[in-house]
């Protein structure tokens, strides 16, 4: 990953989290159907008990190089005191094949206080039998392994084979993502069910554990939690991400456009 400043480093961290999907490696795509375009998601981002920032993420048709597919967009900023601070302006968008699940290209578009990154990828799938091969803007042809997902669809595919799966005790499971040029191994731990308060609703949840590297900014392998609705939308509703510098919690404020009813929401007696 780049050298990039600290603070940068912490909401890289935090979006990638949020939005990371895992997946078993090998594993068949599937035609998704835990959403659909015109799902909206926007979080809010708190460092400690200060808000420090929004994201969003949406899934919406488009037209690449005459194909129909579904672009999906994350894009997350820094608000308030934290804006004066270290400005952040971070992108991160996906050409997705909807009948497969696969990437066809993908955007990293960075604005960090003064540092800049952009890059593009193309991913092909079907060239080689035994592998894929991707195209980056700043490192040229690269071979991966067959399947491989970029940052966005991987979260997609976690929804589609992973909504109501039948998780063991502290099961982990990963896959290879192609990330900031490099293979990037994700790797996600459950760790039970949960009912949690989401602003005023109580919610339940699945909890996850990401394995995080130790040594960049994290303590321990377990620095990071995250919950997803325990329901057919399987949606991310909450993580918390303990630093070196302090904790940050990301909270789902609104949503529209979901495919099934929001049935993890705990009704009032």
């Amino acid at each position: 990953m780049e050298n990039l400043g600290k603070t940068g480093r912490f909401f890289l961290c935090i979006l990638f989290v949020l939005f990371a999907g895992i997946g078993k490696v090998g594993a068949q795509p599937e035609k998704p159907v835990r959403y659909q375009p015109g799902e909206k998601l926007l979080y809010d981002i708190h460092f400690a008990f200060v808000s420090a920032g929004n994201a969003y993420l949406t899934v919406t048709e488009d037209t690449f190089r005459n194909k129909k597919v579904w672009r999906i967009r994350l894009v997350g900023q820094t608000t308030g005191l934290a804006d004066v601070i270290y400005r952040v302006r971070d992108r991160y968008e996906c050409y997705m094949d909807p009948e497969t699940g696969f990437p066809l290209f993908a955007i990293r578009d960075i604005h960090e206080g003064n540092y800049r990154r952009y890059n593009e990828v193309s991913f092909d799938h079907y060239s080689r039998p035994d592998s894929s091969i991707v195209y980056s803007k700043t490192k040229g042809k690269v071979v991966v392994p067959k399947n491989i997902y970029d940052i966005l669809t991987a979260f997609y595919h976690f929804r589609n084979h992973y909504a109501r799966y039948p998780f063991r005790p502290r099961e982990v499971v990963v896959i290879q993502s192609y990330f900031t040029d490099e293979l990037f191994p994700l790797k996600m731990r459950y760790l039970g069910r949960e009912t949690i308060k989401v602003g005023k609703d109580k919610v339940r949840c699945l909890r996850f554990g990401p394995v995080t590297e130790v040594g960049r900014a994290f303590a321990s392998e377990e620095d990071m939690a995250m919950w997803l609705t325990d329901d057919d939308n399987f949606l991310p509703v909450k993580a918390v991400i303990s630093l070196k510098v302090g904790s940050f919690k990301i909270l789902l404020r609104e949503y529209e456009g979901l495919k099934y009813p929001f049935t993890a929401k705990v009704q009032a007696r």
